[in-house]
């Protein structure tokens, strides 16, 4: 999987504590009719403006079984760089899209305090 977002242009997300990126997670509440209308909004939002801001890094989208959440965990270099981003109009017209379509979101900037992984066997 490595390989091929390589190839694309494109990397997977790495959490570690001292990489000293500013996190974004952002908890959408949603319909359960409309979180796959929300995600598709997301994704058109990263892959036609997002990845081409200055100071971004990389963008998870995760979605709830039971449909009524979105999560978007999204790594940029500093927080200077989100903030630019904010004042994007490219990014602001995508990201009034995901608010008009979700019941509630919560936008927090966060920095990695601690990472554990499993020992492989």
């Amino acid at each position: 999987m490595s390989l091929i977002l390589a190839e694309k242009g494109m990397h997977m997300s790495t959490i570690e504590k001292d990489r000293n990126l500013t996190t974004l997670i952002n908890v959408f509440t949603v319909a359960p009719e409309r979180q796959q209308d929300l995600m598709d909004v997301l994704i058109d939002a990263t892959a036609s403006v997002m990845r081409k801001l200055p100071g971004f890094v990389s963008a998870n989208l995760h979605k709830s079984l039971d449909g009524t959440k979105v999560v978007n965990y999204a790594q940029w270099r500093s927080q200077a760089d989100f903030e630019a981003m904010q004042r994007n109009p490219e990014a602001t017209r995508h990201m009034q899209q995901a608010a008009q379509l979700a019941q509630h979101f919560e936008p927090l900037l966060y920095e990695v305090a601690f990472v554990d992984e499993k020992l492989s066997s």
